[in-house]
């Protein structure tokens, strides 16, 4: 039996108008490169030269009529609807909504950013792959930290806000980062929250604007609540979304 391909070849158009069918399409171009090209070439002007005699042949005035208004090749066009439900369309339009949805995510996120959103979100991605193993050993109030983080590692202002200063910690570390610079972190048993301690981002006329309320910063699962005084960030994160950490800083205010 023939493959399709010869089949198609067998009744190939002796035009090559725009609307001929792709396979037809494929069939001919492969053939015009294969052993068969010489035949099928000989094929080609004989129906040709057959069709240029069959428009010779005179036709009686009265069979004319009766194909004057008739559309003996109707041409097929496909309609919005047809072209719409295409899967490789259909496909084309979720990408694109996708890539729209995440721009203007990404531009709403940059708009309503504060100075050091970026420098709390580099140390959110920190908070996701730390171990508390990894933190020196330490238990004790939150707040009681100040003073060692001062005496030992001269950070000034690097003071836990005192709606976390009770909260029992697991242990801290201090370390630099090429980015955020002095970081202090410290884990607690809480929630198993972490918090972080960084230097402040001037804006961009060069000023440290300190601000008492809550930022929200997330990535990839996590949340981190920022509050920024005497220059220093203070950031509790959380593994959640920002509705998690805000009913609980809600909480603990009230």
């Amino acid at each position: 039996m023939p493959d399709k391909s010869e089949l198609l070849l067998g009744c190939a158009p002796i035009t090559e108008r725009p609307g001929m069918d792709r396979a037809m399409r494929v069939a001919i171009n492969q053939v015009r490169h294969s052993k068969k090209a010489a035949t099928f070439g000989h094929q080609q002007a004989f129906d040709k030269a057959l069709a240029k005699l069959v428009r010779n042949i005179p036709v009686d005035e009265q069979l004319a009529e009766w194909f004057v208004k008739e559309n003996l090749v109707p041409v097929v066009r496909r309609g919005w609807k047809k072209i719409v439900r295409n899967p490789v369309m259909i496909a084309i339009g979720i990408a694109l909504l996708v890539i729209g949805g995440v721009t203007a995510y990404r531009v709403y996120e940059k708009l309503h950013d504060f100075p050091g959103a970026d420098k709390a979100r580099r140390l959110l991605s920190v908070a996701a792959s730390n171990r508390s193993v990894l933190l020196d050993p330490l238990q004790t109030d939150a707040g009681a930290l100040s003073d060692l983080f001062f005496m030992k590692h001269h950070l000034e202002h690097y003071d836990v806000p005192t709606e976390f200063a009770q909260f029992k910690t697991l242990g801290s570390r201090v370390f630099d980062d090429d980015e955020v610079r002095r970081v202090a972190q410290i884990w607690v048993k809480e929630k198993r929250m972490q918090f972080f301690l960084f230097p402040a981002e001037p804006d961009k006329e060069g000023k440290i604007n300190d601000f008492s309320d809550w930022r929200f910063v997330e990535l990839e699962g996590w949340t981190g609540a920022v509050t920024q005084r005497n220059g220093v960030c203070f950031m509790a994160v959380i593994r959640g979304g920002e509705k998690d950490l805000r009913a609980y800083l809600e909480k603990k205010n009230a």
